[in-house]
């Protein structure tokens, strides 16, 4: 097997035999959702390649190829009338340059749209009766000539538009003035006057399909495009990017019989469960509730497994790590902080009226950035995901992965503990408790620095909770552990379980599995000078701190043996946790 790691062109992909999950079989459910459709995943997902296959799909000039490309697919053995009738255009917004001021970008665009006019009067030199005529400073008079071409041939257009809103998105999110952006979108702004100028194309244009990341362009754009249809959320197509877990599985199972004999130490199934941490998760369509897998970040961990014959030791690909900057942005807005706090508590999830479809820059710029709009934006950037439904058939997010709860925890740890000396320290206390399993030390650490820093503000989190995100976030560390909060067992659920990875259980290191409970200094009667002068065991002997020390203990002890049946385990370490106000923690090690 051969995995293509960030190749998106499919006919080098099949071509040169690299591994290809068929979705050759969507093809006729696109062509009945309608002409001008908008498909809308996070980044790194598979829509370019999903774009290149309705390319060589479609293209006129690629029909002595068909059998070679998609013989061996699903739609090759039951093929469209359609295929092979059209031109192809295709724009690829993610190579223009938002630096600059508004008349460079403008010309960025316009030199990318008539580039790619060259290209296609290259390619169909043969078919066109007319010639084109490229304006340099002006896209739009460049796409009428081809439109005017292109009409007066056999063959209709089919317009393919990658990242429609990447240079858009690009200028919002380095946070330039609103009226820089509005001269993009609004009025005669270049991005909504060219697609008006695709809406107005009807002669010789007949089909488009336009993938991005995020719909908030859409809104600002709706009368210069308003004839485009919202795929993205529909169940037919929630998995058209991206892999199911029966697909990766199988791939596993192949690739284990092909590299087992050259010494590789992994099982599928242990892979399967290393990758379903860290890579599944996400859906796309309150209809449909199959979880998929990150394609990129699968195939990344597949390429490794295949040519290294281990699994990566960072399971995020960096290529991926660009998207901290969406949790920075969201994170300085008002209430930011508290959303990404809130999503990390995995049980309840965030619950929102409805998931927006489209907004504009007035709303992202100036508008009231409540839950249900941050929350959206989230969704969409990939780094939460729908889970199912609340109350009334609200939405329910929640983060999808391990590998995405891993930038929350960064970025709220960077925000909480910036300085040079947290930095250093925090290593520290966490590998004393992964090697000793001694908590003392960051108890101590929780006490004196990150207490008073969560007391300081003024969010609406249980204290249980603040108790909770501090632990996980001094604690994680996903190159060692599955580190999971909220793990389903036993119909409840763990507060905070750190379960070695497969390949690092030759590492002196421990299984642990924490249970948290709080109680109030109200409910003790006492103030929080009291509370700092008294010793642990004092404080322990508290007739309510033992309650809730011996109610967190029992649901460590039956968490702790449905988690030592799932992973093997002989020496889970079990702790009850009570935060005592935010003054002081009271632990108890069980086993």
């Amino acid at each position: 097997m051969k995995f293509p790691y960030a190749l998106s062109d499919f006919g080098t992909l099949i071509q040169d035999g690299y591994f290809y999950q068929d979705r050759t079989d969507r093809i006729a459910q696109l062509e009945d959702a309608g002409r001008q459709l908008i498909f809308i995943r996070p980044r790194r997902f598979g829509k370019s390649l999903l774009l290149s296959m309705l390319e060589h799909y479609y293209d006129v000039n690629r029909a002595d190829q068909f059998e070679a490309l998609f013989g061996h697919l699903a739609i090759g053995q039951n093929p469209t009338p359609l295929h092979n009738q059209f031109f192809i255009m295709k724009w690829d917004f993610s190579l223009v340059k938002a630096q600059g001021d508004l008349k460079e970008i403008e010309m960025a665009l316009y030199q990318h749209v008539n580039n790619r006019i060259i290209r296609f009067q290259r390619t169909y030199a043969k078919a066109l009766s007319a010639p084109i005529a490229i304006d340099p400073n002006n896209a739009v008079s460049s796409w009428e000539s081809a439109i005017t071409a292109i009409a007066g041939t056999p063959y209709p257009l089919y317009l393919l538009i990658d990242e429609y809103d990447n240079f858009a998105n690009e200028v919002l999110m380095t946070g330039r003035r609103q009226a820089f952006y509005e001269n993009l979108l609004y009025g005669e702004g270049i991005l909504k006057t060219l697609f008006k100028a695709v809406k107005g194309g009807i002669r010789g244009i007949d089909r488009v399909f336009i993938t991005g990341v995020s719909p908030v362009v859409l809104s600002d754009m709706t009368s210069g495009y308003n004839v485009g249809e919202d795929i993205y959320h529909k169940a037919a197509f929630n998995d058209l990017c991206g892999f199911t877990e029966a697909e990766v599985a199988a791939v596993l199972e192949q690739l284990a019989a092909e590299t087992q004999g050259a010494g590789a130490s992994w099982s599928p199934a242990e892979a399967l469960d290393l990758m379903r941490t860290f890579y599944n998760g996400y859906c796309f369509s309150e209809d449909s509730g199959e979880r998929l897998y990150n394609p990129t970040l699968s195939l990344y961990c597949l390429k490794t497994l295949q040519t290294e014959g281990h699994y990566p030791r960072e399971m995020l690909d960096e290529n991926l790590a660009m998207d901290r900057g969406k949790l920075s942005y969201i994170a300085e807005l008002p209430h930011g902080e508290e959303l990404l706090a809130q999503a990390l508590n995995g049980e309840q999830g965030i619950l929102i009226p409805r998931l927006a479809k489209r907004f504009g820059v007035a709303d992202v710029l100036t508008g009231v950035k409540d839950q249900p709009f941050m929350a959206s934006l989230l969704y969409y950037f990939g780094i939460l995901t729908l889970t199912g439904v609340g109350l009334l058939d609200k939405p329910i997010l929640n983060i999808p992965n391990l590998v995405a709860r891993s930038l929350y925890v960064e970025r709220l740890r960077e925000r909480w503990l910036p300085t040079y000396e947290d930095q250093e320290t925090i290593p520290r206390l966490a590998e004393t408790v992964y090697l000793t399993g001694d908590l003392a030390p960051l108890v101590a650490f929780i006490e004196q620095r990150y207490f008073p820093i969560l007391s300081n503000r003024d969010y609406r989190w249980s204290n249980e909770l603040m108790l909770k995100l501090a632990f996980l976030t001094l604690l994680f560390d996903d190159r060692l552990y599955m580190m999971v909060s909220e793990t389903e067992l036993d119909h409840g659920y763990v507060d905070l379980s750190l379960i070695l990875r497969a390949d690092r259980r030759t590492t002196t290191a421990l299984d642990l599995l924490l249970e948290f409970k709080y109680v109030s200094l109200k409910d003790l009667k006492l103030t929080g000078e009291q509370v700092r002068t008294r010793t642990p065991e004092e404080l322990a002997a508290l007739p309510a701190v033992t309650e809730a020390l011996q109610a967190a203990g029992q649901q460590a002890q039956r968490y702790g043996a449905a988690l030592s049946e799932r992973y093997g385990l002989s020496d889970l370490r079990l702790y009850a946790v009570v935060g005592v106000g935010l003054e002081r923690v009271v632990w108890q090690a069980l086993s």
